[in-house]
């Protein structure tokens, strides 16, 4: 239910959620997960599967995720497919009641496993409507609030989504990293045995960790790495002190310029070792930025798991996952940085490459799967690249 004509007031006596947008707009709905309000930049995702990959993505710290799929929760939830223990996301919008859980890995009810994780839900609205402001004017601020007795503040939960400072010029990366340094060697999961275990590594790959989803890592580790995880504020010591093959920059949410502030440095020196470097989104926009590019905060981002990206090198177009809201300039790149993807939907840089070190960064999560296997290949590429730096070493 959308906008009401006393608009302080919800229009049914079962209305148990609202949201506030900061240009005023309110939304009626029902509430779900944990009972409370929650603030942050509202954007939509268009991924058709992968509700709870997406919600513990910490690339969504900061962010209200609506799905424009309207069956959400019909897979229910379980241990196995979450990018993080902890969702970094701050709430979610959807259309319809929760679907029920009809799938033989389910172990919990989306409701139930949005509580746990802290997440505040609103059912019931117009998401049409919701993604068609997003879009002709900007992802907005907002405010989620559920309260099962129907009584809202809403002039006070309006001033809550304006004061809110916004995802631009905030580091977030420092948010969701890890605090120390971590062993990996799970590999991806396969429908009859589980995860696997990378117990004969190729090469040693030390991956900074802005806000990793598990599943890049399980994608190392199965085309040959073993992996060890660094915080994001790890210092270039730090990172060399474990001997690495290759270096992979991770996803991560907020504002790269921000979290450049400590990271950019840390990069460059990385660059003059000459080491293999692969990046992965917000990896991406800060490898592009130590090369002395700029990015931009974009007017609505990409999110979903739809969205064509062509190789330029081969011409190839791959079905990629994405969800950013910033994006790198490539005119401000340096001549001997080429762009390697595209975007077919805008023509946005979806991946550069250095022309002389071996060094390269897209924008897409490849390891998510959507095509759904197109972009694997790059792993193998930042693997090969390894195994050749140690062979001419």
């Amino acid at each position: 239910m959308t906008d009401s004509n006393a608009p302080h007031l919800p229009p049914a006596d079962d209305i148990t959620a609202v949201l506030v947008l900061d240009d005023g707009t309110v939304f009626w709905g029902y509430g779900f997960g944990r009972e409370g309000d929650t603030v942050g930049e509202v954007c939509f995702n268009t991924s058709m599967t992968g509700y709870q990959e997406i919600l513990t993505d910490p690339s969504y710290a900061g962010q209200i995720i609506t799905f424009t799929f309207p069956h959400i929760g019909n897979v229910g939830t379980n241990d196995e497919d979450v990018e993080t223990r902890q969702s970094a996301a701050r709430g979610l919008v959807i259309r319809d009641d929760i679907t029920l859980p009809a799938n033989f890995r389910a172990e919990n009810h989306l409701n139930n496993w949005a509580e746990g994780q802290g997440l505040v839900g609103i059912s019931g609205i117009d998401t049409r409507k919701l993604t068609r402001r997003i879009r002709e004017k900007g992802a907005p601020n907002g405010v989620i609030a559920y309260n099962k007795e129907g009584t809202f503040d809403v002039p006070a939960l309006l001033k809550q989504a304006q004061d809110w400072p916004g995802l631009e010029g905030m580091d977030l990366a420092k948010d969701v990293t890890r605090t120390e340094n971590q062993a990996w060697d799970g590999k991806r999961w396969h429908i009859k045995s589980g995860f696997g275990t990378q117990d004969a590594p190729t090469a040693h790959v030390v991956a900074v960790d802005y806000g990793a989803k598990d599943n890049i890592l399980r994608c190392l580790a199965e085309t040959g790495a073993r992996v060890t995880v660094v915080p994001a504020t790890a210092s270039f010591d730090e990172i060399m002190v474990h001997n690495p093959d290759g270096i992979f920059l991770s996803n991560g949410p907020g504002d790269p310029a921000a979290t450049g502030e400590y990271a950019l440095p840390v990069i460059e020196a990385l660059i003059e070792t000459g080491l293999p470097i692969f990046g992965i989104c917000l990896g991406h926009q800060l490898l592009a930025l130590a090369f002395g590019g700029k990015t931009y905060k974009m007017h609505q981002g990409h999110r979903g798991a739809n969205h064509p990206v062509q190789d330029l090198r081969s011409g190839k177009v791959e079905i990629t996952s994405m969800n950013h809201g910033f994006s790198v300039d490539g005119d401000s790149l340096p001549a001997d940085v080429k762009i390697s993807h595209v975007s077919l939907f805008d023509k946005t840089v979806c991946g550069i490459e250095h022309e002389s070190k071996p060094i390269f960064s897209v924008q897409q999560h490849p390891e998510a799967s959507p095509g759904p296997q197109d972009s694997f290949y790059l792993f193998d590429q930042f693997m090969q690249l390894i195994s050749s730096h140690k062979s001419a070493a």
